[in-house]
């Protein structure tokens, strides 16, 4: 029976640039917030922590909820199957001034590294969803947004 999956994604922004993880498909490289699925008898802030560290390797301070997204698949151009539908929530986020993100010991699928995007650049990379592009920039002035099913 299909379902709405939960997923926890951080926010981090540090000096004017966002940390992403790096993952590449036949098309070349795209960017991703780190973060993940919620399971069962997680709340989200645990979800986010254990994900973050499977994909980034350092712990990380979840601070308030900023966005939400509905991904849809049936509505996207590239979704590989028409019955998923994932709730996404993302979270302000800090790591402690002496971390240094790494790729963590257990990253998805297409994930080849992790990297810090600048703000201002964001346009000229490949980030999904591709609203962040116009958010990320001004999250500081925003109210907690529900951007809907968009890519």
């Amino acid at each position: 029976m299909p379902h709405v999956r939960v997923a926890a994604k951080a926010i981090v922004i540090r000096y004017g640039r966002v940390l992403v993880t790096r993952n590449m498909d036949d098309d070349g490289p795209f960017f991703l917030l780190p973060g993940g699925g919620q399971e069962h008898g997680e709340t989200l802030p645990e979800a986010l922590r254990r994900e973050f560290m499977e994909e980034v390797g350092v712990p990380i301070e979840v601070n308030e909820l900023v966005l939400v997204r509905d991904y849809i698949a049936r509505n996207h151009e590239f979704a590989d199957e028409d019955d998923v539908h994932q709730l996404e929530l993302c979270f302000r986020c800090t790591l402690g001034a002496a971390e240094i993100p790494v790729n963590g010991p257990h990253p998805d699928t297409w994930q080849v590294g992790v990297e810090w995007l600048d703000l201002a650049d964001l346009d000229e990379a490949r980030l999904y969803p591709g609203v962040l592009t116009n958010i990320l920039p001004d999250l500081d002035r925003l109210p907690t947004i529900y951007v809907g099913d968009v890519n």
